[in-house]
């Protein structure tokens, strides 16, 4: 990777550096999701009702015989209030039905693996541009993917001096689209200390505390954070990976001691090993389907039994037989009558044909006759 220099109105290219080997993780984003949804829950406040809200009156019920409701009711008179119903959570400043209470569980315990996995896969995340870009970030002024700065950069303490070093590498546009995001918040948050709402620009990684913590901390959208603390909320804001990280030299270096180097060889199915120098793609599909795993993983499986296909016992004569003998009987018997109206039909066509027959013929000879002269009586 090229390190860039903070002087200079373009970006000029210092030195060049190994790109560490958490940029090579499988990108998950369920995990990262699932990962943040959990974290973020563990900065919640735990809140509740009173416990006397609902309960400050003088309710008590009438009973029965008064053709009304049991519900405890206001005493006294001379006010709307009175005879109104209490307590209950139907009625009007009543308690609420299951009120919250502070013991609530509120923290959620996350597996350290898991926690790690989502770190490594963020980071990764944030070295491919469309991924970047997908989030909302405008890098297309910067000049490379990830964004190394060095040259003592981590002394740098004014904030106008910091503002023009991302300027030259090309974080400009994003740190004008923070600015600009900037609006009144919807809703009562507004009047909760949380009054606007803004969107959330680069993510500065550095080593050492050397003034550089002064310089953009009060940048608009800007985070900071030490190599060594690197989280999911500030890793993927919002649980969606891609945030644009601008890395210092020296932190970027540290990168292959805080999550390692990949010397370690990651153990598979049946003692396989796969050395880490093969593992440069972040793309999961293809890493599950490359030759190297699919050649150690086992054959699918086949399956010998055959799904038994529900059938309805009253379509089918198989089953109908088993469940009651006396069907056979019935279909011989329905068939015997088929067969006698079949020979009925026919006798009767045979009748009709016959009787039709016999009129024409008596037609014809009545014909004739007429046409010779004979009388017939």
């Amino acid at each position: 990777m090229t390190v860039f220099g903070p002087e200079g109105e373009k970006p000029s290219a210092v030195s060049e550096t190994a790109l560490p080997a958490v940029f090579s993780a499988p990108i998950r984003p369920d995990l990262v999701r699932f990962v943040h949804t959990n974290m973020a829950k563990n900065k919640r406040q735990p809140y509740a009702v009173n416990a006397q809200a609902g309960h400050q009156t003088s309710a008590e019920s009438w009973g029965t015989g008064r053709a009304v409701s049991r519900i405890p009711r206001v005493a006294g008179g001379g006010t709307q209030r009175s005879g109104q119903g209490a307590f209950g959570n139907m009625c009007r400043g009543g308690r609420m039905f299951a009120p919250t209470k502070i013991w609530r569980k509120w923290n959620r315990k996350i597996n350290v693996n898991q926690r790690r996995f989502a770190v490594a896969s963020a980071v990764a995340a944030s070295a491919v541009p469309p991924l970047v870009m997908a989030r909302g970030h405008l890098i297309d002024q910067v000049p490379e993917m990830p964004l190394v700065i060095g040259g003592g950069i981590e002394s740098v303490k004014k904030t106008a001096q910091m503002v023009k070093v991302l300027e030259t590498l090309g974080a400009g546009p994003d740190l004008q689209k923070v600015k600009d995001s900037k609006k009144i918040r919807a809703g009562k948050g507004k009047m909760r200390n949380r009054r606007y709402t803004m969107r959330r620009g680069p993510l500065i990684v550095y080593d050492a505390a050397d003034g550089i913590q002064f310089a953009a901390r009060n940048l608009p959208g800007v985070d900071l954070v030490q190599v060594e603390r690197l989280n999911l909320l500030t890793l993927a804001p919002g649980g969606h990976m891609g945030r644009f990280c601008i890395w210092t030299e020296a932190a970027f270096k540290k990168l292959d001691a805080v999550f390692g180097n990949g010397t370690e060889a990651a153990s598979l199915k049946k003692g396989y090993v796969l050395p880490q120098a093969q593992m440069t793609n972040a793309d999961l599909a293809r890493l599950i389907n490359s030759d190297e795993i699919q050649s150690i993983l086992n054959a699918p499986k086949e399956t010998s039994s055959v799904k038994k296909v529900k059938v309805n016992p009253l379509r089918n004569k198989r089953v109908m037989e088993e469940l009651n003998p006396y069907v056979r009987t019935m279909r011989e018997l329905e068939q015997k009558q088929q067969e006698e109206r079949k020979a009925a039909r026919a006798s009767r066509v045979k009748a009709a044909r016959a009787d039709k027959e016999r009129k024409v013929a008596s037609k014809a000879f009545y014909e004739k006759a007429n046409e010779e002269g004979d009388v017939i009586f």
